[in-house]
């Protein structure tokens, strides 16, 4: 009876920490449909209002535009830096290997303010404005050990048999990558890219000391209005981020799960 009830009490507090985590989120979405100015409960009606001012605001569709691009140029740059650095790592030996790896992956284990400032500094020693190359490198960086750590888990489980019995016909070993290799690499690559983007596209803490005040992303300029001011368009906004952030790593796990039933691996 007491283990029962000891697990009744845990079961009770798991659903009271999810209530009180994704409570706000709720509110955050139901208040994007108040045709009022102010939010309260119960809404006096349901309206799309905050949406279409939202996409009447050209500061808003600048900083969207500079999320997309950023976040799709850094997911091309760390997936083509990541898939060659994983196949070092995992396929090959060479002195400071283990070294140069936990360099790479150094940035995940690092705070992102620590990161964030000391790039900044970095910058400041080498007198360089800010600009969009320098927070694209630094969203590489940020995003870089994530695409490493799901292409090596995936690179691992591929046997090395597949590629040594395509050289053994007489492959070489551009050809055996293109034919063998990357096409069993897809589900990572592709995961990779999707989960580098999302973490790019939402990135703010480090994203504030990088970016300049014509690069700003759309974290950003949400930070900048709720220090402004509280306005019904932060909840719409809002609601369109977490809709991406959520539906991105979802479509990337399906994907993954799609490829790996194709390849067959």
């Amino acid at each position: 009876m007491k283990f029962f009830s000891g697990w009744s009490l845990i079961k009770a507090f798991t659903v009271l920490v999810y209530v009180w985590m994704f409570t706000p989120i709720v509110a955050v979405v139901l208040l994007s449909f108040n045709p009022q100015q102010f939010g309260s409960f119960p809404m006096e009606g349901f309206s799309f209002r905050w949406y279409v001012k939202l996409a009447q605001n050209a500061t808003i569709l600048g900083a969207f535009k500079n999320s997309i691009v950023l976040g799709s140029l850094t997911a091309v740059l760390t997936t083509a830096i990541g898939i060659p650095a994983a196949m070092a790592f995992v396929r090959h030996r060479f002195p400071g290997k283990e070294a140069l790896n936990t360099l790479l992956l150094a940035p995940i284990m690092i705070p992102e303010v620590v990161l964030g400032v000391a790039l900044l500094i970095f910058i400041r020693w080498l007198q360089q404005p800010k600009s969009f190359a320098l927070l694209l490198i630094g969203h590489v960086v940020l995003t870089l050990p994530y695409v490493l750590l799901v292409v090596q888990a995936r690179l691992v489980g591929i046997k090395k048999e597949y590629e040594e019995a395509a050289q053994t016909l007489g492959a070489g070993p551009f050809q055996t990558f293109r034919a063998i290799t990357l096409p069993l690499l897809m589900p990572a690559i592709f995961a990779g890219m999707l989960f580098s983007f999302t973490i790019s596209f939402d990135d703010v803490t480090a994203t504030l000391f990088w970016a300049s005040a014509h690069n700003q992303t759309v974290p950003v300029k949400i930070f900048g209005m709720l220090r402004n001011s509280i306005s019904p368009e932060i909840n719409a906004l809002g609601t369109v981020m977490i809709f991406l952030t959520v539906s991105i790593p979802l479509l990337a796990g399906y994907l993954s799960r799609r490829f790996a039933r194709g390849s067959g691996v």
